[in-house]
């Protein structure tokens, strides 16, 4: 049996008992070869069940002052079918379609006078990133009194297909294809999965899709600069766009697993979001739907 099946092979046996989102490492760690740059301490991580579920404080810029809110980070590994680009339901039949991605799902809630915004980004990213190198798949949700907007990339054959759907006149729905350029909402998953480690340098970025929505920019393609400091405990990583006044700092720890500890975003209005680590736990989340596992946000620390 040549390397790759033998890879395929262990990462089948892992996403055979998924269940919503959980897999199971295979107990030979060592059958996992070169073609998946992953060790044990990682497979033992994010194999184990459950997700990593992290809560941060929120100072959110919005229409001129900063608004008090919330954001959950959820990674977790999942199968996910190349083709379809869809968590699969039965990763054993899906033969070569199957290959394992970190999710993230980012959920930002925050007020504005009377009314609330609640966004949900989702983004896809294969774990080898040596055989597979590009994000499948991005979508975020933004929802508020006024109406909901839907944004989502997919990738195809050298491109991202974009797709759009909006109560607002000014973003319309709209599909277009874009070349393919780091998605700065998948600049975490990466950081998950390669060792707290950013491409540095100049480098095509599409920015954020709620950058977009917020300030009314078209989505593209564009350049930006991306640089690292390091203090005893953490990498601070700035990306600055070259055409657009944005700015964002990601601060990630340096030992394993590389939680992200806080993130800034300065979009030249004079004032800067923030989100900063509250708590982090691992739990199998989807299965806990009972009101006595509401003991759990407690745990986590979630606004009431």
């Amino acid at each position: 049996m040549n390397t790759f099946l033998k890879v395929f092979c262990c990462l089948s046996i892992v996403t055979l008992f998924s269940c919503q989102s959980d897999q199971k490492v295979p107990k030979d760690q060592d059958s996992i070869k070169s073609s998946t740059p992953l060790t044990k301490e990682f497979n033992e991580y994010w194999y184990s069940g459950k997700a990593e579920l992290s809560s941060y404080e929120l100072e959110q810029s919005r229409y001129g002052e900063i608004r008090k809110g919330e954001v959950v980070l959820v990674f977790v590994t999942e199968p996910f079918s190349i083709k379809k680009q869809v968590k699969l339901d039965d990763p054993e039949k899906a033969g070569k379609d199957n290959i394992s991605v970190m999710k993230l799902n980012q959920v930002r809630k925050f007020t504005t006078g009377i009314y609330d915004y609640s966004i949900v980004s989702s983004t896809f990213t294969p774990v080898d990133l040596s055989r597979y190198p590009h994000t499948l798949k991005s979508n975020t949700s933004i929802q508020e009194w006024c109406g909901h907007t839907f944004t989502q990339f997919n990738l195809g054959k050298n491109k991202y297909h974009m797709k759009q759907f909006s109560y607002f006149e000014a973003d319309g729905d709209t599909e277009k294809d874009l070349p393919i350029a780091l998605l700065e909402e998948e600049l975490m998953t990466r950081l998950r999965i390669n060792k707290a480690q950013l491409p540095l340098g100049e480098v095509d970025m599409i920015f954020s899709t709620v950058y977009s929505r917020f300030f009314y920019k078209k989505l593209e393609a564009t350049k930006a600069v991306i640089s690292k400091t390091e203090s005893d405990t953490l990498f601070t990583y700035t990306i600055q766009y070259a055409k657009y006044d944005r700015k964002v700092t990601i601060d990630v720890q340096k030992t394993f697993p590389y939680k992200i500890a806080s993130w800034t975003e300065d979009d030249g209005d004079g004032l800067i979001t923030k989100a900063t680590l509250k708590k982090s736990i691992n739990e199998p989340y989807w299965e806990q739907k009972k009101t006595s596992d509401e003991a759990k946000r407690e745990e986590l620390q979630l606004m009431k």
